[in-house]
């Protein structure tokens, strides 16, 4: 195989999510709910990094992700690139970066928050990769979350 050859195909139009950590490829998949999606979607994982060692790549075609969307990708994947395809061009780069503010994407870890007891969306006030709800002030580690 020449070096220089691509392991995915490229696509014409959509978006090319990178540099996930491989771990948490098949979570980013289900957390856009690609499943759902009635357009070719590629997901590789375990390609080689230079600044991950190892990472997943999702191509998915015909796609553009709204903001609600990539925030929601910020808290599980944090720092992947988003690259906007168009005529087989990349024609921007975004870095997906965690807002100071999530809302209902997490789950409260604690029973008695009322966004556990009532239909209402979460809210967390996020700083330094800790949450804080935004009802009962219960902090979490970002990194070991329940999504909602």
């Amino acid at each position: 195989m020449n070096k220089n050859e691509m392991l995915v195909a490229a696509i014409q139009n959509g978006t090319v999510i990178d540099h996930i950590p491989s771990g948490k490829t098949y979570q980013v998949a289900q957390l856009l709910k690609l499943a759902e999606l009635d357009t070719p979607v590629t997901i590789g994982y375990n390609f080689r990094s230079k600044k991950l060692g190892h990472k997943g790549i999702i191509k998915v075609e015909n796609k553009f992700f709204t903001d609600e969307e990539i925030s929601r990708l910020s808290v599980v994947a944090p720092n992947v690139v988003l690259n906007i395809i168009k005529d087989f061009e990349v024609v921007e780069k975004k870095t997906v970066t965690t807002p100071d503010d999530i809302y209902g994407i997490v789950k409260c870890n604690n029973p008695k928050c009322i966004t556990n007891n009532e239909p209402m969306l979460t809210h967390f006030h996020v700083e330094n990769n800790l949450l804080t709800c935004h009802y009962c002030e219960k902090e979490q580690d970002i990194n070991s979350v329940e999504l909602v």
